[in-house]
């Protein structure tokens, strides 16, 4: 699949939730952002906006839930995991537990509560881009849950990393190493005995994927096993990020809506808009508060398994004008609770007939909008040419239509957008220059702007990719005619 070098799938998980009493994952207006990573100090040379203390990031209602990143190994000297949180805390700067490199971070212990006591969740992030994860078999991971139970959460230890702060759950940043053991850990019924006690387990999964890509390529399987409570999906770094929102065959937030309401094991799964907080916080995928306002604002208003939105990060967001607040009161505006269902206002769709790209139906509960020319039913594949733009209730309007002589032209309505822009339709540039130019061959990595030949055409790949075919699905390959 194509990938991203960095902060490619995110999966919060097993999240113990038992002494905030404000946050609420039921409410529509929720904002994550993560905090631990100094991402504006890595691009930026104005300290005044480096990352501060987790408790400078608490002392408005902006922020819902904190992130704190990263647990950046495993299983590190002697066995125990390695905690990096850059400029804050880490393994070099700070005192580390004997016999381990765990940073000893326990001044962050009064940060942490402040935070709490204000009504946020605090959990801690396990991964990040240095791959140093993953389980060999179930018993591993359900080892490894008691060590972040017993570090992080409600269990016991001499070697706590944040004292006596007690987090709230786990954020677990999966780039890589599939999906063996993750079950196990995330499962609700194995971690309500854990420590000895009957615990309430709040269940989130992040999915920073390369293309936003459904079902998720690594642990795609495990959001159909486990009943997460919340999923945050990237729209960035990626073709369907929110700067391709407008184009249909791109943005798939009804897609994962359709999953939420139809697949998911928790019927009540939330589902998170992920974005970056400045541009200088990812490749692609930022945009201007006032059109991420209005998309968010359109998703909350259109499906009922939104739930709000993930920023990275908290250093960003605060240099960038308080994106973090900007959008909190946007989605605030519409209010935390409560969703009305749009009605069925496009034509019904019918059986046979053929649509042209823009045209929109309703059909099974949601409004559809034809990505180019199709006749298939609509459905989520990435094969039947239709994007769910909005869940809908009510009757659908009959299609008008008028007959000439074999031709059938049916009524529809078109997509209002925002930004607005035309939808693309696949096109071939002139004959390509082939002279020189390696073939495609499978598990060879490509980056952006790479030549290959492929079925008598030259082709040039858009991002980072493998084991993705010129021409497929994944859409990594720019046609550049034939050879």
């Amino acid at each position: 699949m194509a990938f991203i070098p960095t902060f490619v799938v995110f999966f919060s998980a097993c999240l113990y939730f038992g002494q905030v009493l404000a946050y609420d994952n039921a409410y529509y207006d929720n904002v994550a952002v993560y905090w631990g990573q100094n991402s504006y100090g890595a691009t930026n040379s104005n300290t005044a906006y480096y990352q501060q203390p987790i408790s400078f990031y608490c002392q408005d209602d902006a922020i819902d839930a904190l992130p704190v990143a990263f647990v950046t190994t495993f299983f590190g000297t002697g066995g125990m995991p390695v905690l990096n949180l850059a400029n804050t805390c880490n393994p070099t700067d700070n005192a580390t537990f004997s016999g381990t490199d765990l940073a000893n971070c326990a001044a962050l212990a009064a940060d942490i509560e402040y935070c709490q006591s204000q009504g946020k969740i605090v959990t801690i992030s396990l991964g990040g881009a240095s791959g140093g994860v993953g389980f060999t078999d179930d018993t591993e991971a359900q080892t490894f849950a008691q060590t972040i139970w017993d570090l992080f959460l409600g269990g016991s230890s001499t070697t706590r990393p944040f004292g006596s702060a007690v987090l709230d759950g786990v954020d677990l940043d999966i780039e890589g190493g599939g999906s063996t053991g993750y079950a196990a850990v995330c499962h609700r019924d194995p971690l309500l005995g854990i420590g000895g006690q009957q615990t309430v387990i709040w269940l989130a999964i992040f999915i920073r994927a390369p293309q936003c890509p459904f079902p998720d390529a690594n642990l795609g399987s495990v959001i159909n096993a486990v009943g997460f409570d919340a999923i945050y999906v990237q729209f960035y770094n990626n073709q369907c990020g929110l700067q391709n929102y407008a184009v249909v065959s791109d943005w798939n937030f009804g897609v994962w809506d359709q999953w939420a309401r139809q697949t998911s094991p928790n019927p009540n799964v939330k589902i998170y808009i992920g974005a970056p907080a400045s541009s200088t916080a990812a490749g692609t995928g930022y945009v201007p508060i006032g059109n991420f306002n209005s998309i968010a604002v359109q998703m909350r208003t259109s499906f009922p398994s939104f739930g709000g939105v993930m920023l990275w990060d908290a250093s960003q967001a605060y240099a960038n004008n308080r994106y973090d607040l900007a959008i909190k009161q946007a989605l605030s505006a519409t209010g935390a609770t409560g969703f009305t269902y749009p009605a069925c206002s496009a034509a019904a769709y019918v059986s046979g007939q053929a649509y042209t790209a823009s045209e929109q139906v309703s059909y099974g509960g949601y409004i559809w909008e034809a990505a180019y020319w199709t006749n298939a039913v609509p459905s989520s594949g990435s094969s039947s040419g239709w994007s769910p733009i909005s869940a809908c209730s009510g009757s659908s309007t009959a299609p008008v239509s008028t007959t000439t002589s074999s031709t059938t032209s049916t009524t529809t309505t078109t997509r209002s957008t925002t930004p607005t822009s035309s939808v693309p339709s696949p096109t071939t540039t002139a004959t390509g220059t082939c002279s020189g130019v390696a073939a495609w061959q499978t598990s060879v990595v490509y980056t952006a702007g790479d030549e290959v030949t492929y079925g008598g055409y030259l082709w040039t790949a858009k991002w980072w990719t493998e084991n993705d075919t010129p021409g497929g699905a994944a859409g990594d390959w720019t046609n550049d005619g034939a050879c």
